[in-house]
C-alpha cells in the first residue's frame, strides 16, 4: 500500500476493548513484531479503560508481570533505534501506577511518548514523528 520512499503510517494498536493484563501482553507483542520489521516506526497505542472493582492477582491471560517486563527488556533495544514514538491513548480515570509507565517516557520504552485521550491528537503526533 505505501508509495515506495513514502514514510510509513503509524501502526494503530488497538487493545480498548480487553481486559489490562491481555492489552498489554498485545502491545509487546505488536511492538516485538515492530522492531522485528528492523524499519522506523511510530504507533498508537488504544488501551483500556481501568477494569471495575478489584484488580484479579493473577493473570487471565498466563503472563506475569514479571514476563512482561522481561518482554520490554528484550525488545528494548529495538524500541530504542527503530521507535520515533509511542502515542497512548488512555482514559482520564486510568490507576496512577498506569499513568506512571505511560509518562515514564523514554526511561521504561527507550522510545519518546506521549499520552492523551484525543485519538486524533496521538494519530497527528505520531504521524508527525514518521514524517508521515
Amino acid at each position: 500500500m505505501d508509495i515506495q520512499g513514502a514514510a510509513p503510517a503509524p501502526r494503530e494498536i488497538d487493545t480498548s476493548g480487553l481486559p489490562m493484563d491481555q492489552a498489554q501482553a498485545l502491545v509487546l507483542d505488536e511492538l516485538r513484531a515492530l522492531t522485528e520489521r528492523a524499519e522506523p516506526f511510530a504507533a498508537i497505542l488504544l488501551m483500556p479503560a481501568p477494569p471495575e472493582g478489584r484488580t484479579p492477582a493473577a493473570s487471565a491471560s498466563g503472563t506475569s508481570t514479571a514476563d512482561r517486563v522481561r518482554t520490554l527488556k528484550l525488545i528494548r533495544p529495538g524500541l530504542t533505534a527503530l521507535c520515533r514514538g509511542l502515542a497512548f491513548v488512555a482514559p482520564a480515570d486510568i490507576p496512577a501506577e498506569r499513568a506512571a509507565a505511560i509518562h515514564s517516557g523514554e526511561q521504561l520504552w527507550g522510545c519518546p511518548t506521549m499520552a492523551t485521550q484525543d485519538v486524533t491528537a496521538a494519530r497527528a503526533w505520531a504521524g508527525a514523528r514518521v514524517g508521515a
